[in-house]
Parts: C-alpha cells; sequence; structure tokens
C-alpha cells in the first residue's frame, strides 16, 4: 500500500514535467511575417525573425512562462503588446501539437494570437 501510494505522489510530480516542454521551439505568427523561439528552460520567448519589423529581432515577448500545474498543455506567462507598449498577463496554450495561441485579456476586452509550430527557421526569402 505504501509503495502504491508512493509511486502515485511520484507520478504525479512528474507528470507535468514531462509534458511542459511541449511548448519549447520555434513559432511562426499565423498571420504575419514574425517567428519566435520558446525556451521553457529559460521562461521566454524571443523574436528570431520579422520580415515587417526587422528591428524587433531580438525582444523578449514572453516572459515568465511557467507550465500550470493543474492542467496539460496550459501556460502562464507575460506576452508584450505592441500597440500599449507593455507586458500583460497571458494564458498561452496548445490546443494542438503544432498549435500555440496566446490569450490576452484587457479590462472586459480579450485577443487570441495563433501560431504555428516550425521545425526550423526559412531560409532567408530575398534570395
Amino acid at each position: 500500500m505504501m509503495t502504491r501510494t508512493v509511486l502515485l505522489l511520484v507520478a504525479m510530480l512528474v507528470a507535468p514535467l514531462a509534458f511542459a516542454d511541449k511548448i519549447s521551439g520555434f513559432w511562426k505568427h499565423a498571420e504575419e511575417p514574425g517567428w519566435i523561439e520558446i525556451r521553457l528552460d529559460e521562461g521566454k520567448g524571443t523574436v528570431v525573425r520579422n520580415d515587417e519589423f526587422p528591428e524587433r529581432v531580438g525582444r523578449e515577448v514572453v516572459k515568465n512562462l511557467e507550465a500550470d500545474g493543474s492542467k496539460e498543455n496550459l501556460w502562464h506567462g507575460q506576452v508584450y503588446a505592441e500597440k500599449l507598449g507593455e507586458y500583460k498577463d497571458a494564458e498561452i496554450s496548445l490546443p494542438e501539437p503544432d498549435r500555440m495561441q496566446f490569450k490576452v485579456k484587457v479590462g472586459f476586452l480579450s485577443r487570441t494570437i495563433d501560431w504555428v509550430r516550425v521545425e526550423a527557421m526559412p531560409a532567408d526569402l530575398a534570395n
């Protein structure tokens, strides 16, 4: 009985960690020419390419990223809201393995932004 309880406790503690890193990797904005790299181990997401606004490369767009211990495929952090010029609390989810959503609420309004997973950064489109 004691062994079963210990195994159950260990499984409950390790399971969120096993799923937590699903979010790490390269992501492309679903509608805009912008790519970010999410690094859960560092708790951040950084712009790695933006064909429309190249000056944004290197900007940290996600910070304080942490897995939600009670729900699989859900994270919380702060996302940079370009139009507001500040970070806002966000819920980040993976409704599908290769689709990520940022959901940001400001007052009574909320906005959801879709990203799609990419295996690698694309080659320079200008060549």
